[in-house]
């Protein structure tokens, strides 16, 4: 099982949001960020909520399951 983060760097992109601008309002350390770019990160519940308000969401429009066998085909 995995979980995919695309949809939130695809958000903070259209939005103009920087890491340098997550880091200085404390919403995300730059580690979390790549962590997340990666695929090897996961958002805690108040990351989770700082970034929903942020950006005017709900969880869903940041992250979506992906299964193990779609992640192998692409």
């Amino acid at each position: 099982m995995a979980i995919s983060y695309k949809k939130l760097f695809n958000l903070l992109n259209d939005n103009g949001i920087t890491t340098y601008y997550l880091r200085q309002n404390k919403i995300m350390g730059q580690q979390t960020y790549y962590n997340l770019k990666n695929g090897s990160g996961k958002l805690g519940n108040e990351t989770l909520e700082s970034l929903c308000k942020l950006l005017n969401c709900q969880p869903g429009d940041i992250m979506e399951y992906v299964p193990d066998d779609e992640l192998l085909t692409k």
